[in-house]
């Protein structure tokens, strides 16, 4: 997914302040339901973020086009496992693993079959 870096997405140096990154990454997460006309409030519930690392590796600034990507490492029952990779131009600026767990009414849930492998097809071709 592009993404244009904004004044609103600078600090006063017009370098991407370090959270917008997530927020990026989120994007595309959504982005990626959106595509293949679905909702990220999924099979009646919803992903929340449990855990992440993330590695900053370089800086973008005003006005730069972002491309970021998303990539499946796991799914199991009621969590999915992400890398996602924040890139300018081939430079790797952001890189993050992020483990989302499946909620319903505010617990862990499990996923159907049918929607884990739905959930594989759509994130293997983001």
């Amino acid at each position: 997914m592009k993404i244009r870096v904004y004044y609103e997405d600078t600090d006063l140096g017009g370098i991407v302040y370090h959270a917008n990154y997530l927020k990026f990454c989120e994007r595309a997460r959504s982005e990626v339901f959106f595509q293949n006309s679905l909702s990220p409030c999924f099979e009646g519930g919803e992903f929340v973020v449990l855990n992440l690392e993330a590695s900053f590796k370089s800086t973008a600034k005003l006005g730069e086009t972002l491309d970021v990507g998303t990539e499946l490492l796991n799914i199991s029952r009621s969590f999915l496992l992400l890398r996602q990779c924040v890139y300018k131009e081939e430079r790797l600026v952001f890189d993050m693993s992020i483990k989302l767990g499946f909620l319903k009414e505010g617990k862990i849930a499990r996923l159907s079959e049918t929607s884990q492998v739905r959930l594989q097809e759509i994130f293997n071709g983001s």
